[in-house]
């Protein structure tokens, strides 16, 4: 299948189709109603139709989509066919917390190492994952061809080590440090601040209130 450019707000439209579609597979379900998907995901239905038009014409009238092979078109856009490898950099209690989460493999990732500047205090932890020192990134990285890494380290390191990820071959980043990366514009980096959504949560609480 030949990759078209899809906005970055579809892509994500697209992770949350796949999720949905993998849970009707795992309920036996073989067609489903754009009507039905798009409820599901939280979506319009046109919203939905306009999203899988960017990567080929899907479905039939009257029957709705393939659960199977909707599913299987959109894992092909995403590139996940195979397991993805992902590095996870700094493990204190939200990186740990993230290294035991069982769900990645699911959605076709694999955390295959962590690093910390304290390795030996994240392995007597329990940890699954292999942990090595922060130092041994970089290598680690470009020897086994790493284009995903997770960032969990303080603020203040966060932008150094984000440039050693860079240099040494990562093109996405998943960043929970409290900061704003700058990085190459091939580079893609999405910011997680709980604090910032917990503060917008707050927001609308209060003013539903009113």
């Amino acid at each position: 299948m030949d990759r078209v450019e899809i906005p970055k707000k579809a892509i994500y439209r697209l992770s949350i189709y796949q999720r949905c579609l993998s849970k009707l597979q795992e309920n036996g379900k073989e067609t489903v109603s754009s009507s039905a998907l798009a409820g599901a995901a939280g979506v319009k239905p046109a919203q939905l139709r306009k999203d899988l038009t960017y990567f080929g014409q899907f479905g039939t009238r009257g029957l709705g989509y393939s659960v199977a092979e909707l599913r299987d078109a959109i894992r092909d856009v995403l590139g996940r066919e195979q397991l993805q490898p992902v590095v996870m950099v700094g493990a204190g209690n939200l990186g740990v917390a993230l290294l035991r989460y069982r769900g990645f493999a699911k959605e076709g990732f694999e955390v295959v190492a962590a690093f910390d500047a304290a390795p030996e205090t994240v392995i007597s932890r329990g940890v699954s994952v292999p942990v090595h020192d922060q130092h041994e990134m970089a290598g680690f990285v470009r020897e086994k061809d790493v284009k995903l890494a997770i960032l969990c380290v303080p603020g203040g390191v966060a932008q150094e080590v984000a440039n050693e990820l860079v240099d040494a071959g990562v093109q996405g980043i998943l960043n929970f440090s409290p900061t704003l990366l700058e990085v190459p514009e091939a580079v893609t980096v999405n910011n997680v601040d709980l604090a910032l959504e917990l503060e917008n949560l707050s927001y609308f609480v209060s003013h539903g209130e009113e």
